[in-house]
């Protein structure tokens, strides 16, 4: 009888396959724009299937563009156990970004292939279209309409900054299945992924044992006042939505200080209207990004948001808008896929810590129809979304080791 605790995978065939999927959108610094539903996205995702194919996958392709490849269990009754995360990056991102988690899976894949070991449940690797929400807004919309959580209309509808649709470019690159995009019952699902922060790298500590993401809201504020000439207008007579702008930004960021250490304010994004050097804008529209890991304490910053906004607008004679462009609430993965984990990295004997994300991923889609667990590995000074994004070689494999033995251990109990 195989010992499947004996069972690692291969780090080098790993990163061999990192580096391969790197080489496709490349850029000069290092890092990987491979934004979705391009044609550098299908590349990726051609590559990627072919590698299933080889692993004598069978793969299946939903109207989201979402890819399944499946390794048949023993007991073909059984809900398949899933991996995966996303292939497409950020227009300067990096290389593991997602990417690792995809690439992990297919490792988990091979490696029980060379064991010659089966499985009672089937396994699953996904690549989850449009993560990133970098060409098409919101984030996580392919395992978002999956779950149920947005409709595919809607999805279809989203355009980019040229204007051209989310539904025409799926089809456009062939990646528009046959199967409906809905979920299914899953035994578990896993997601491995880098940090993005720079907590395992500071405390020494090789894996990150999930139990939840934070809750993140994002909306569009948009202030409005009057445009006006820069010389002749006197700054007491004016009504500038920058005026308010810088105050609604300190108030907030004295928010984020007052609910510390975990909350998070972010303004990603301003557009001015009409955008002028030497006119007072009429309008500004600022991305604005919020979270907590207690939904409660989230909740209760939203409220403070919309009542700091309304009374500085009342103040400088401004008017405010705040419309929610996409609300994600706190999430609590499954007990037995979090235990499942943590009997991984006790039987691998890694360094390890409880945490909780900061950043959003398909898991917390995934989490609502399914028990989910999620493992975080260290990367370089927390760099995420930036091409000199880095990890290494060794944490890489660790963190593909505890998918593996966690993967097992839910597909064969």
């Amino acid at each position: 009888m195989t010992d499947n605790s004996k069972i690692r995978v291969d780090g080098q065939r790993l990163w061999d396959s990192l580096m391969a999927m790197a080489a496709i959108g490349a850029t000069d610094k290092g890092g990987c724009n491979r934004q979705a539903l391009t044609d550098l996205d299908k590349q990726g995702r051609d590559l990627f299937v072919q590698w299933c194919r080889d692993a004598g996958c069978s793969v299946d392709i939903d109207s989201m563009g979402n890819i399944f490849a499946r390794r048949p269990g023993s007991n073909p009754d059984l809900p398949p156990v899933l991996t995966g995360s996303h292939l497409d990056t950020q227009p300067t991102g990096g290389k593991f970004d997602g990417v690792y988690g995809v690439l992990a899976g297919l490792e988990v894949m091979r490696a029980l292939n060379d064991a010659g070991i089966g499985t009672a449940a089937p396994l699953e690797v996904a690549v989850w279209t449009n993560e990133e929400g970098a060409r098409f807004s919101p984030a996580m919309i392919g395992s978002g309409v999956w779950s149920g959580n947005f409709e595919q209309d809607y999805a279809y509808a989203r355009t980019d900054k040229e204007g051209k649709a989310f539904g025409d470019e799926l089809q456009r690159i062939g990646y528009r299945g046959p199967t409906p995009a809905r979920a299914r019952p899953l035994t578990a699902a896993f997601e491995v992924h880098i940090e993005q922060g720079p907590i395992l790298e500071a405390e020494e500590k090789q894996i990150g044992v999930l139990s939840g993401v934070q809750g993140m809201y994002w909306y569009d504020l948009t202030l409005t006042g009057q445009p006006c000439h820069a010389g002749p207008s006197p700054m007491e007579g004016r009504r500038d939505p920058f005026m308010a702008l810088h105050r609604v930004l300190d108030r907030l960021y004295r928010l984020a200080e007052e609910f510390a250490p975990w909350a998070r304010v972010t303004f990603g994004d301003i557009r001015a209207e009409p955008g002028s050097r030497n006119t007072v804008p009429e309008k500004l529209v600022l991305a604005v990004d919020l979270r907590h890991p207690e939904q409660e304490v989230l909740d209760e910053i939203d409220r403070r948001f919309r009542e700091i906004t309304a009374e500085i607008a009342a103040d400088t004679g401004v008017e405010a808008e705040i419309r929610d462009e996409w609300r994600s609430p706190a999430v609590a993965f499954a007990p037995p896929c979090v235990e499942a984990v943590r009997a991984a990295v006790a039987e691998l004997g890694y360094s390890n810590k409880e945490m909780v994300s900061g950043a959003g991923h398909d898991s917390v889609y995934v989490s609502r129809v399914a028990p989910t667990g999620m493992i975080f590995v260290p990367c370089e000074k927390g760099l995420s979304h930036n091409e000199a994004e880095n990890a290494e070689p060794a944490d890489l494999e660790a963190g593909a080791n505890v998918l593996l033995h966690a993967m097992l251990k839910m597909a064969n109990d």
